[in-house]
């Protein structure tokens, strides 16, 4: 099996969250936040958050509200999974943000040149 994408399991995993969203009949932004929640219970790291910042940004998903469910889980998954948890949203989103800030001097660099 051949792949022209250099990140072909997340490539595949974003499909595999496309293919839920479109076959679920919850609201997208519902199905992400208990996505989250499942994450939280399962004690998820870093990079399984990081396959869920597009959908949730494109979802409409606030801070507050992935707080809220962070809140609304604790009691049942307990304060180290919240805070595990809460420590590998923040890391999933630095690397996002890393990522974000190198595709756009990449795009910058080529404007320049073409």
């Amino acid at each position: 099996m051949s792949t022209t994408s250099e990140t072909p399991v997340l490539d595949t995993l974003a499909a595999m969250t496309g293919d839920s969203l479109e076959r679920c009949g919850m609201d997208a932004d519902m199905l992400l936040l208990i996505r989250l929640a499942a994450l939280v219970a399962s004690d998820a790291p870093p990079i399984s958050y990081a396959a869920h910042i597009d959908p949730a940004v494109r979802a409409g998903l606030t801070a507050e509200q992935l707080q809220d469910v962070l809140v609304a889980i604790a009691p049942i998954v307990g304060t180290a999974r919240v805070m595990t948890a809460a420590g590998n949203i923040t890391k999933a989103l630095g690397v996002a943000i890393a990522v974000a800030e190198a595709e756009a001097q990449a795009q910058a660099g080529m404007d320049t040149m073409g």
